[in-house]
C-alpha cells in the first residue's frame, strides 16, 4: 500500500497545503462573482482584471484555491480537446473548427508566457506528447487519431512514430507504435494553481476561501457567509457542480485517480528512459496518463472505480484500495523496472463530465449567469481558452473567441440515478473487457469498446 493515501494529492504533499485565506466576511456586492477557485475562474479574473483593470471581481471558495482537479490532475498541458469526444464537428464550419483547435494549440505557449511574466514556478518542462500503442487494435486506434488530428489542423505536431523510435523515447514493454504531439509541456499542477492565485490577488481580485456558494440566481450567490449581489455571475465548479443546487444533473463528476512512486535511482531510469520527460499514455480503451516528475519519479493515473452513487464526491482525495491495485498494475505492466520500488502517493479527484462529453463555455444573456467547464481530463489548457473566453463574454467583446463552436453549447442533462450509475459503471466495464480481449487475442479493436462508449454517448 501506499505510504500516503488522500491528503488532496502528493502534489500538495511536494509543496505544502497553502495558508488558508479568509472567507466572505458577510453580505457584499461586485461586479463579477466566480465560483471557484481553481484553473477556470483564476484564468477568468485574471483576463477580466487584464481587460478591464477597474472592475471589482470576488471568487468564492468553498475550500482552498485549487483543491479539486487544479491541484490533483496528471500535469498535462497539451494545448488540446479531448478529440476522441469532440462532437465539435456537428453543425460547425472547418474554419470556426479550425480556429477553435488553433487557439487550443496556442494555450501551451500563453499559459508558460503568463507563468514566466508573473514568476510563477510550477516545474514546467516543455516536451513532447507519446502516445503508445501495445496491441494491434491500440495501435489501429493510434492511426486512425493520427489521420484525424492532421486533417483537423495539427499536421505540423501530430505525428505517428515506429516502435523503435517509441521505445528510444520511453521503453515500455511490447511497444507497437506510437503518436507524438509536438509542442506540449510537463507541470506541477498545485504550484500553477497556487501560483495563479497569488497573482490574481496581486492584480486585486478579492478571494475568499471556506465559503461554500448554495445557490446562484440572476444577481444574486447565497453562500453558507452571506450573500453576494452581483451583475455577472460566472460557474466555475467543474467536477464539484453537482452539489450546487438545482445542478446534480448537469455535469457527472468522473473519478480519476493517480499513484506516485518514490523517485527512483539512474539504474532504473537508464532502463525506462523517458530522457526527454515526455507526458506518455496509451491507447487502451480504459486509458491511462503518466508523467515523469521534477525529482524522478513517475506518476499514473487512471479512472479506477469511476462514479459514486448520486454524484457523490471522495474525501480529501482518499482512492479505495481497488484503485490503487489497477494503478500498482499498471505502472508494472508499463515500467517493469520500477517494480521493487515504492509508492509514496495515491490520490484521487473528481473531473466534470457533460452528457455529451464536450467542454463547453458560455453566458446566458438574459440572467447574466455564465459557465465554463466539463473538460473531460484535459482542462489544464483548456481552461485557459475558456478563461479567456469567458472573458470576452462577460465584456461583450466581439471576438473570434467567442465565435467558437463549444460556446453557449448545452447538452442535455444525464439521467436520474440509479441509471446514471448503471451507465457509467457498465461503460468502464465493457471498456476494461475489450482492453482484456485485445490483449489475448491480438486482433482489431473489440467491438466492447464500441458499445461501452455508446452506453453513455462517450
Amino acid at each position: 500500500m501506499p505510504r500516503t493515501t488522500g491528503n488532496v494529492s502528493f502534489w500538495y504533499a511536494d509543496i505544502g497545503r497553502p495558508a488558508p485565506r479568509p472567507p466572505l466576511p458577510g453580505d457584499t456586492s461586485t461586479d463579477v462573482c466566480i465560483i471557484g477557485a481553481g484553473y477556470t475562474g483564476l484564468w477568468t479574473a485574471h483576463y477580466l482584471k487584464a481587460l478591464a483593470p477597474d472592475l471589482d471581481i470576488l471568487i468564492v471558495e468553498k475550500s482552498f484555491a485549487g483543491f479539486g482537479a487544479s491541484g490533483r490532475n496528471g500535469g498535462w498541458l497539451t494545448g488540446g480537446f479531448a478529440w476522441s469526444h469532440a462532437r465539435y464537428l456537428e453543425g460547425s464550419s472547418d474554419a470556426a473548427l479550425r480556429g477553435m483547435i488553433a487557439a487550443m494549440n496556442g494555450t501551451v505557449d500563453e499559459v508558460i508566457a503568463v507563468a514566466e511574466a508573473h514568476g510563477i514556478d510550477a516545474d514546467i518542462c516543455r516536451t513532447d506528447e507519446v502516445m503508445l500503442a501495445t496491441t494491434p487494435a491500440q495501435l489501429a486506434r493510434l492511426t486512425a487519431e493520427v489521420a484525424r488530428r492532421r486533417h483537423w489542423g495539427e499536421a505540423e505536431r501530430v505525428h505517428q512514430i515506429t516502435a523503435a523510435e517509441a521505445a528510444a523515447r520511453v521503453n515500455v514493454p511490447g511497444i507497437l507504435g506510437g503518436m507524438i504531439v509536438q509542442g506540449v509541456a510537463r507541470i506541477q499542477p498545485a504550484k500553477l494553481v497556487r501560483g495563479l492565485a497569488a497573482m490574481v490577488v496581486a492584480q486585486g481580485v478579492r478571494l475568499v476561501e471556506g465559503t461554500a456558494a448554495l445557490t446562484l440566481a440572476p444577481g444574486l450567490v447565497t453562500t453558507d457567509h452571506g450573500q453576494v449581489r452581483a451583475r455577472t455571475i460566472l460557474r466555475c465548479t467543474e467536477g464539484f457542480t453537482a452539489t450546487l443546487a438545482g445542478a446534480r444533473r448537469d455535469w457527472l463528476p468522473l473519478n480519476s485517480a493517480q499513484i506516485a512512486t518514490e523517485p527512483l535511482p539512474a539504474a532504473v531510469w537508464q532502463q525506462i528512459g523517458w530522457a526527454g520527460h515526455e507526458i506518455v499514455g496509451d491507447f487502451a480503451n480504459a486509458y491511462c496518463y503518466c508523467q515523469r516528475t521534477r525529482e524522478g519519479r513517475i506518476t499514473v493515473g487512471a479512472r479506477g472505480v469511476p462514479y459514486r452513487y448520486g454524484s457523490r464526491l471522495d474525501t480529501d482525495g482518499a482512492p479505495d484500495a481497488e484503485t490503487i491495485r489497477q494503478l500498482t498494475a499498471q505502472l508494472h505492466r508499463h515500467f517493469p523496472a520500477a517494480r521493487d520500488h515504492a509508492i509514496d502517493h495515491a490520490w484521487c479527484g473528481s473531473l466534470g463530465v457533460p452528457r455529451d462529453w464536450c467542454a463547453t463555455v458560455g453566458l446566458d444573456p438574459a440572467t447574466r449567469i455564465g459557465w465554463a467547464g466539463g473538460y473531460v481530463g484535459v482542462g489544464v489548457s483548456t481552461s485557459n481558452l475558456a478563461g479567456r473566453t469567458l472573458a470576452d463574454l462577460t465584456l461583450g467583446r466581439a471576438t473570434d473567441l467567442v465565435t467558437f463552436p463549444w460556446v453557449n453549447r448545452r447538452p442535455r442533462l444525464w439521467e436520474p440515478e440509479p441509471l446514471r450509475w448503471l451507465g457509467v459503471h457498465g461503460m468502464y466495464a465493457l471498456l476494461h473487457a475489450a482492453d482484456r480481449r485485445e490483449t489475448a487475442r491480438r486482433g482489431p479493436p473489440s467491438r466492447l469498446g464500441t458499445l461501452g462508449n455508446w452506453l453513455t454517448g462517450r
